[in-house]
């Protein structure tokens, strides 16, 4: 079961990123173009869980893959940021 959640859950990010894109790409609205990075980052980072515990189960990849999720968040946080100016 938690193979196919692991698989759900990054193919929602991936589609969340892509929506997010083609909203940017059409309004130019730049707080769309920071949320579609920060999912951009959060679907890298549940591959890369995916890789952890189904692929490389003997190797510890979880520092990349919180290093991944903090990029991304922070890329969130400098768009709310940036844009309230």
């Amino acid at each position: 079961m938690a193979p196919a959640i692991y698989m759900l859950c990054a193919a929602t990010s991936f589609l969340c990123a892509w929506q997010l894109f083609r909203g940017y790409r059409r309004t130019r609205v730049r707080m769309l173009f920071w949320s579609a990075g920060c999912f951009a980052m959060l679907t890298a980072s549940n591959l890369l869980l995916v890789l952890d515990r189904l692929i490389f189960p003997a190797v510890d990849l979880s520092y990349a893959r919180l290093g991944t999720a903090f990029i991304g968040l922070l890329l969130l946080v400098f768009g709310l940021v940036w844009e309230t100016e």
